[in-house]
């Protein structure tokens, strides 16, 4: 619409005369942009991005959209015939404007006050969920449904939990097919690492180009919960591209991550900067090796761009030895690859880059915290574990308050903008698993400050968790801002109430505290009584709601020297959906004691399943069996 429709002069001579124009970034205010949502789809059915909304003085929408064109097309009406309806309606006929915006509250009254079904019982929403998971999955390209197709990271990490809870091996090869899938198609960047948004078509083939920092952020936890599960070397180049585009892209210098990079770096163009045609190839590379990156990654087959089929998105045709064959190469071709991928990164830094948004979101970051330092624990990274030490220190300096939780947006003066749940609870998920790592740092302190803060300041009705906190709230104060609204669906987001579910259970698990283990069960059987029939869309509340009846493993690997520390890597890269892995007993609040008696002159591992620990042991098997079978009985 930028574009297209509000650079038409006459559309600019109407809202300049007949409005007041409000353009709103959703990034910064996620809390508008909901409440306008809801009350657009509640007057017309739909909703999504762009979103239009005319609204009275008092912020009530009264009508509302998508996409407008200039002029009529498209199906739609022109915003030029729009924009003179408006004026005139206002002009001739409040009463109509007023009985709409009238309309739109009533339908989401009756929306609030609409009855719920019984929650069913975990066991039934779960099923449910894994039943409806398998419904949607696509058996030929991996991921749900059809295009477009927008990866799940939480539906991915729920079907991993499912394998190991039920035994039923079609949730692992969903699972793993999906992640393979996603990291050979042209959602992921070959290049410079980093996924697109969402890809255009059901093969995973042509993207959105925009790289959101949500996205990365929860598909770098999903593949590094892939990668400990499967043992692939695919997952692991993936996680090294992720983290190598989040840094050098989205990095701030003094610590921390920008909310987003553009899909485009001009209007009107789409892609260039991303995609590729055979002679751009042949320029780069050369000869042989042209050759054989075009066919390894199908240059001239699937993801042709629609606008310009010379150009090409870059995509996983063949295997890498199968792509080499009959060609006269000069070494391995998997040594060739990552030359060629560094050759094309070069050239392509030339270009002129997309725009980045360097804004420091909350959600955002306590999501990166979280997937680095999971990500620097099992492929012994202490320098991304820095980087994501740096990132919490520098929030929680600038930008923290133990009774009003973590702030919206952290810039140079301090932090802006209080009281949105999904900050809280992503930040908290964060901060406890830089607890593992940092046991006696003060992020355990900080993260549960933070879930109390959640705990105390957003309940609202069947003690679900409001997204907006009224009490400490200083956003803009327009119309339905601080209205009742529960994100209970992901979208395909984790939802924050099954974000905060998970927060509770896990601080519970890792502290053996009950108190965050008999929350965040609470919050299960509202949640599931509302989003008991979402299928895809509930994947983060039934992982809550399995892991609410999964055990914890917790591994304390005493010593120092190479014995502790094959000890450590075989926990840390065995699989369990609850597992968390200390090098040398962690001090309080955690709760794990060394057993009594002298103290060790070897490196041991203490396995421990809730309270229940199993005789120390010294081999990296022991260890690996321990965890597989999830119980102390295995000694």
């Amino acid at each position: 619409m930028d574009e297209g429709t509000y650079v038409d002069p006459e559309v600019g001579r109407l809202l300049g005369e007949h409005f007041v124009a409000i353009k709103v970034d959703r990034d910064e205010h996620p809390e508008v942009d909901r409440r306008y949502q809801r009350q657009v789809s509640a007057l017309t059915g739909e909703g999504g991005w762009p979103l239009t909304a005319f609204l009275t003085p008092d912020g009530e929408a009264f009508y509302g959209g998508t996409y407008f064109p200039p002029s009529d097309g498209h199906g739609r009406p022109g915003f030029r015939r729009v924009l003179k309806e408006i004026t005139r309606l206002w002009q001739e006929e409040p009463e109509r404007v007023r009985e709409s915006a009238s309309t739109v509250r009533e339908a989401l009254a009756r929306m609030g006050r609409a009855p719920h079904g019984e929650a069913p019982g975990t066991g039934a929403f779960v099923a449910s969920v894994a039943g409806a998971l398998a419904a949607s999955f696509d058996p030929v390209y991996g991921g749900f449904g059809t295009a477009p197709k927008f990866p799940h990271p939480t539906a991915v990490e729920f079907l991993l939990w499912h394998e190991h809870r039920s035994g039923e091996a079609e949730s692992g090869r969903r699972a793993f097919e999906t992640l393979r899938a996603m990291a050979d198609g042209g959602l992921y960047d070959h290049v410079g690492g980093g996924f697109h948004r969402y890809s255009t078509d059901e093969g995973w083939h042509v993207p959105h180009f925009e790289k959101m920092g949500t996205d990365n952020a929860e598909l770098l936890a999903a593949y590094v919960q892939g990668l400990r599960r499967f043992a692939e070397p695919r997952f692991e180049e993936v996680v090294h591209g992720v983290i190598a585009w989040s840094t050098s892209v989205l990095g701030d210098p003094a610590g921390g991550w920008g909310a987003s990079q553009d899909a485009d770096n001009a209007p009107g163009d789409d892609g260039s900067y991303f995609t590729w045609s055979r002679a751009e190839l042949r320029e780069v590379l050369g000869g042989e090796e042209a050759r054989f990156v075009a066919r390894l990654f199908g240059i001239g087959t699937e993801a042709r761009m629609p606008h310009d089929p010379e150009r090409n998105v870059l995509f996983r045709l063949l295997p890498v030895d199968e792509a080499a064959q009959g060609l006269s190469l000069p070494g391995p071709p998997a040594k060739l690859l990552a030359e060629a991928c560094a050759r094309l990164y070069a050239a392509r830094n030339q270009r002129t880059p997309p725009k980045v948004d360097r804004a420091l979101y909350a959600s955002v970051n306590g999501r990166f915290v979280g997937a680095y330092v999971s990500a620097a624990q099992l492929l012994e990274r202490p320098d991304w574990l820095d980087v994501a030490r740096r990132a919490a220190d520098r929030w929680l300096a600038g930008a923290f308050d133990p009774r009003r939780g973590i702030a919206h947006r952290l810039e140079p003066g301090g932090g802006r903008g209080f009281g949105l749940l999904d900050d809280q609870v992503s930040f908290a998920r964060g901060l406890l698993e830089l607890a593992v790592a940092e046991p006696s740092g003060p992020y355990v302190r900080a993260a549960t400050d933070l879930l109390g803060v959640v705990d105390r300041e957003f309940r609202g009705e069947d003690g679900l968790l409001r997204d907006v906190a009224p009490s400490l709230y200083d956003g803009p104060a327009v119309g339905p801002s601080t209205e009742a609204s529960y994100p209970l669906e992901d979208s395909p987001h984790l939802s924050a109430n099954a974000a905060a579910a998970l927060a509770f259970l896990r601080a519970g698990s890792l502290l053996h505290d009950d108190r965050w283990l008999d929350k965040g069960r609470a919050l299960l059987s509202p949640i599931a009584a509302r989003v008991g029939g979402a299928g895809l869309f509930a994947a983060g509340a039934a992982l809550a709601s399995g892991l609410a009846e999964t055990g914890s493993v917790q591994v304390v690997v005493e010593g120092t020297g190479p014995a502790a520390r094959a000890l450590l890597n075989a926990a840390r890269r065995s699989w369990h959906p609850n597992l968390a892995v200390f090098a040398g007993p962690p001090p309080a609040p955690f709760s794990i004691e060394a057993p009594p008696g002298p103290v060790p002159t070897a490196p041991r591992a203490l396995v421990c399943f809730d309270r229940s620990c199993a005789p120390p042991v010294s081999e990296p098997d022991a260890v690996r069996e321990l965890i597989r079978a999830g119980s102390a009985k295995a000694a």
